[in-house]
């Protein structure tokens, strides 16, 4: 219900079974239900599980954010005319009226070092760089015309997770579980996690619920110490007395509910009720320890460690305990080649070893576990790199490439996408989309159709328009669906 029409509900009725945690008939139900706290009320509802439009082909999403932009001409999108003309000078016409985060002048074209070579029985074509991956290319569904509007990282992050490059729009995340609900009433419906120690480019407007009830919000967690900040037990409380100073926040913050209506009021209740159930269920989800040897060699995962591997076995764990979007963030993908970690050869190896073993691991494991086919799997950055050397690091020994929006590539698996199969193309040299445009708004419509909505319908009123992830724009992709 719309909170203006459930703030008027609250003024002509009270729903007294419903609403009163001190109630007779909430204690009865509580006591029906077997909980350890009050009956669920309209707080607690708003996360229960929700039907979509239509059937969804997928009921979670795992999504890979490399933070910095991979290089996608090094990865997936093998170019020989580039390779042929390495080192010359970029056409001019495909600089006219470009703009270059730090690239100006003529630039050299760079072909790239890695070698490709058809995988799997599909053949689609990957790099030398994520041997792993190879093996379950015909998992995976790459999209070589990727398209957006932003070349740096902030508004460019923001317009992938958000719709808008400005912050304040809620997140993905928060608009799949808006939509969707939680399949676990113990566990967030939408969790973070957080490799390489820097936080997303966007910061937390990148998993933020903008204007939406803070209830659809992604929670941070961590793999190293405690999983959740402060939802422990303070020094001198045990967990009977946080139950009772609960119970007592909840009857004020009903109490102002029923007289004022506002639904950030019952997104507190929820909150602090959902904190109470995860100082226990966290913990042991959190806990990569009960995976077997086999499992954590498998993802190269490290009990105790802060890592994308133990964040790749604990998003399996997450989604298997009915977690509804699991999002990743991994710093250290910004390609531009100022340093020999930046280096699209040795560099690219070693970041690749990070990142190539716990994903293929996660693909087969999700397999295995009869997982793979309800979740889906995305992957990539926020855009592109240059098919020629960064202007400021051209005379150096170090290859690198700029930030480049025009087109570039990421992919998906599982979850109702087409597996062993390149969608769309870029030109000769890589510099625009020659075929199937695939524009972030394109992307956002296509996943939430998986999920089961029309992103058209999907929407939420806010100071007098009804807004959607995808804004105004997008077309679900369906030739890459199953």
């Amino acid at each position: 219900m719309h909170p203006e029409l459930q703030r008027l509900s609250h003024q002509t009725r009270r729903h007294f079974l419903r609403d009163s945690s001190a109630g007779i008939g909430a204690l009865a139900f509580a006591s029906l239900l077997g909980s350890d706290g009050a009956a669920a009320s309209p707080a607690e509802a708003v996360l229960a599980p929700k039907r979509p439009h239509f059937e969804a082909q997928a009921k979670q999403v795992i999504y890979l954010h490399l933070t910095g932009s991979p290089p996608h001409l090094d990865l997936y999108d093998y170019k020989p005319e580039l390779v042929k003309h390495n080192g010359e000078d970029c056409p001019q016409e495909f600089l006219n009226g470009k703009r270059f985060a730090f690239t100006s002048g003529t630039p050299k074209l760079l072909g790239t070092p890695r070698q490709f070579a058809p995988r799997g029985e599909s053949g689609l074509v990957l790099s030398d760089a994520i041997p792993h991956l190879h093996e379950v290319a015909d998992e995976m569904c790459v999209i070589r015309s990727m398209n957006t509007d932003q070349f740096n990282h902030a508004p460019a992050e923001l317009l992938v997770y958000t719709g808008s490059p400005r912050s304040g729009r809620p997140s993905l995340g928060a608009w799949a579980t808006y939509g969707l609900g939680s399949e676990n009433e113990n566990l967030p419906g939408f969790v973070v996690l957080i490799s390489s120690g820097v936080q997303p480019n966007g910061g937390k407007n990148s998993y933020g619920s903008g204007f939406l009830p803070s209830v659809y919000q992604g929670v941070q967690c961590r793999s190293k110490g405690d999983p959740v900040l402060y939802a422990s037990d303070p020094d001198g409380m045990n967990r009977d007395l946080r139950r009772l100073s609960l119970d007592t926040l909840r009857e004020l913050n009903e109490l102002q509910a029923s007289e004022l209506g506002h639904p950030e009021t019952r997104t507190r209740i929820a909150q602090y009720e959902m904190a109470y159930r995860m100082q226990t269920s966290v913990p042991e989800v959190m806990d990569i320890q009960r995976e077997s040897k086999e499992t954590l060699e498998a993802y190269g995962a490290q009990p105790g460690a802060s890592s994308f591997a133990n964040n790749c076995l604990l998003a399996r764990r997450l989604v298997e305990q009915g977690v509804r979007y699991v999002q990743l963030f991994d710093w250290g993908w910004d390609f531009h080649g100022t340093n020999p970690k930046e280096d699209i050869r040795d560099g690219l190896t070693t970041k690749c070893a990070t990142m190539d073993r716990p994903i293929a691991a996660l693909i087969k494991d999700l397999r295995q576990r009869g997982l793979l086919d309800d979740t889906l799997i995305v992957c990539g950055g926020e855009f592109g790199r240059t098919p020629f050397r960064e202007g400021r690091t051209a005379g150096g020994s170090v290859l690198g490439r700029d930030h480049f929006p025009d087109c570039y590539s990421m992919w998906m698996a599982g979850g109702g996408v087409k597996g062993g199969l390149a969608h769309g193309a870029s030109d000769d040299l890589g510099f625009s989309v020659a075929r199937d445009k695939v524009h972030i708004h394109d992307l956002q419509a296509t996943i939430m159709h998986l999920l089961g909505f029309d992103h058209e319908r999907l929407t939420y009123r806010f100071q007098g328009r009804d807004y959607r992830l995808t804004d105004v724009h997008g077309q679900v992709v369906k030739q890459i669906l199953a």
